[in-house]
Protein backbone atom coordinates (compact mmCIF):
# COMPACT_ATOMS: atom_id res chain seq x y z
CA UNK A 1 0.00 0.00 0.00
CA UNK A 2 1.18 3.50 -0.79
CA UNK A 3 1.23 6.56 1.46
CA UNK A 4 -1.30 8.25 -0.82
CA UNK A 5 -3.80 5.42 -0.25
CA UNK A 6 -3.59 5.80 3.52
CA UNK A 7 -3.91 9.58 3.30
CA UNK A 8 -6.97 9.21 1.07
CA UNK A 9 -8.65 6.99 3.66
CA UNK A 10 -7.67 8.86 6.84
CA UNK A 11 -7.82 12.43 5.59
CA UNK A 12 -5.25 15.12 4.95
CA UNK A 13 -5.90 17.64 7.70
CA UNK A 14 -2.80 19.61 8.60
CA UNK A 15 -2.65 21.52 11.85
CA UNK A 16 0.07 24.12 12.19
CA UNK A 17 1.28 26.81 14.52
CA UNK A 18 3.53 29.81 14.05
CA UNK A 19 7.17 29.41 15.03
CA UNK A 20 6.91 32.36 17.45
CA UNK A 21 4.00 30.86 19.38
CA UNK A 22 4.49 29.65 22.92
CA UNK A 23 4.85 26.03 23.88
CA UNK A 24 1.67 26.55 25.90
CA UNK A 25 -0.18 27.56 22.71
CA UNK A 26 1.10 24.44 20.93
CA UNK A 27 0.07 22.16 23.80
CA UNK A 28 -3.40 23.70 23.94
CA UNK A 29 -3.83 23.42 20.16
CA UNK A 30 -2.77 19.76 20.14
CA UNK A 31 -5.02 18.99 23.12
CA UNK A 32 -8.05 20.70 21.55
CA UNK A 33 -7.64 18.65 18.37
CA UNK A 34 -6.62 15.43 20.17
CA UNK A 35 -3.37 15.17 18.21
CA UNK A 36 0.20 14.63 19.34
CA UNK A 37 2.12 16.53 16.65
CA UNK A 38 1.72 19.89 14.96
CA UNK A 39 3.55 21.41 12.02
CA UNK A 40 5.44 24.65 12.65
CA UNK A 41 5.35 27.44 10.10
CA UNK A 42 7.08 30.76 9.59
CA UNK A 43 5.54 33.23 7.17
CA UNK A 44 3.44 30.42 5.69
CA UNK A 45 6.38 28.08 5.11
CA UNK A 46 6.86 24.81 7.01
CA UNK A 47 9.98 25.02 9.17
CA UNK A 48 9.56 22.14 11.61
CA UNK A 49 7.41 19.86 13.68
CA UNK A 50 6.47 20.03 17.36
CA UNK A 51 5.44 16.83 19.14
CA UNK A 52 4.62 15.55 22.61
CA UNK A 53 8.26 14.57 22.97
CA UNK A 54 9.23 18.18 22.34
CA UNK A 55 7.05 19.25 25.27
CA UNK A 56 9.20 17.09 27.53
CA UNK A 57 12.41 18.36 25.95
CA UNK A 58 11.20 21.94 26.39
CA UNK A 59 10.51 21.32 30.06
CA UNK A 60 13.97 19.88 30.64
CA UNK A 61 15.87 22.57 28.72
CA UNK A 62 13.86 25.62 29.83
CA UNK A 63 15.33 25.72 33.35
CA UNK A 64 11.98 26.35 34.99
CA UNK A 65 10.65 28.75 32.37
CA UNK A 66 6.86 28.65 32.03
CA UNK A 67 5.44 27.01 28.90
CA UNK A 68 3.80 30.39 28.26
CA UNK A 69 7.26 31.96 28.07
CA UNK A 70 8.96 29.12 26.15
CA UNK A 71 8.82 29.41 22.37
CA UNK A 72 8.00 26.63 19.92
CA UNK A 73 11.02 27.81 17.93
CA UNK A 74 13.32 26.63 20.73
CA UNK A 75 11.73 23.19 21.15
CA UNK A 76 10.70 22.06 17.66
CA UNK A 77 12.49 19.60 15.40
CA UNK A 78 13.76 21.21 12.20
CA UNK A 79 15.55 18.29 10.58
CA UNK A 80 12.42 16.70 9.16
CA UNK A 81 12.20 13.16 7.88
CA UNK A 82 9.34 13.07 5.40
CA UNK A 83 7.38 10.76 3.15
CA UNK A 84 6.03 11.32 -0.35
CA UNK A 85 2.72 9.98 -1.70
CA UNK A 86 4.37 7.21 -3.76
CA UNK A 87 6.31 5.73 -0.80
CA UNK A 88 5.32 2.23 0.32
CA UNK A 89 3.93 2.02 3.84
CA UNK A 90 6.24 -0.90 4.61
CA UNK A 91 9.25 1.31 3.81
CA UNK A 92 7.85 4.20 5.82
CA UNK A 93 7.17 2.04 8.87
CA UNK A 94 10.74 0.72 8.76
CA UNK A 95 12.13 4.25 8.63
CA UNK A 96 9.94 5.37 11.53
CA UNK A 97 11.08 2.45 13.68
CA UNK A 98 14.73 2.90 12.71
CA UNK A 99 14.71 6.66 13.39
CA UNK A 100 12.49 6.32 16.50
CA UNK A 101 9.87 8.78 15.25
CA UNK A 102 6.11 8.60 15.60
CA UNK A 103 4.99 11.30 13.17
CA UNK A 104 5.90 11.76 9.55
CA UNK A 105 4.87 14.72 7.40
CA UNK A 106 3.96 13.87 3.82
CA UNK A 107 5.27 16.26 1.17
CA UNK A 108 4.14 16.69 -2.40
CA UNK A 109 5.89 19.24 -4.60
CA UNK A 110 7.62 20.72 -1.56
CA UNK A 111 4.51 21.34 0.53
CA UNK A 112 3.04 19.34 3.40
CA UNK A 113 -0.13 17.56 2.31
CA UNK A 114 -0.67 15.27 5.28
CA UNK A 115 0.70 13.71 8.42
CA UNK A 116 1.10 10.04 9.23
CA UNK A 117 1.49 8.60 12.68
CA UNK A 118 2.91 5.22 13.55
CA UNK A 119 -0.60 4.38 14.81
CA UNK A 120 -2.07 5.07 11.35
CA UNK A 121 0.41 2.68 9.78
CA UNK A 122 -0.02 -0.05 12.39
CA UNK A 123 -3.82 0.11 12.14
CA UNK A 124 -3.59 -0.22 8.35
CA UNK A 125 -1.23 -3.19 8.61
CA UNK A 126 -3.46 -4.91 11.19
CA UNK A 127 -6.52 -4.47 8.93
CA UNK A 128 -4.61 -5.99 6.02
CA UNK A 129 -3.36 -8.92 8.11
CA UNK A 130 -6.86 -9.53 9.46
CA UNK A 131 -8.28 -9.60 5.93
CA UNK A 132 -5.50 -11.96 4.78
CA UNK A 133 -6.15 -14.26 7.74
CA UNK A 134 -9.88 -14.31 7.00
CA UNK A 135 -9.19 -15.12 3.34
CA UNK A 136 -6.80 -17.95 4.27
CA UNK A 137 -9.29 -19.45 6.75
CA UNK A 138 -11.98 -19.43 4.09
CA UNK A 139 -9.61 -20.99 1.58
CA UNK A 140 -8.58 -23.78 3.97
CA UNK A 141 -12.16 -24.47 5.05
CA UNK A 142 -13.04 -24.88 1.39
Amino acid sequence: MKVRDLLDSKGKDIVSIDVNSSVDDAIRSMNARKISAIMVTEQGKTVGIFTERDVVRSYITSNGKSFKDAKVRDAMVTNLIVAVPDDELSDISSIMVEKNIRHLPVLDNGRVIGMLSIRDIIQTQVKKLTADLHYLRDYIAG
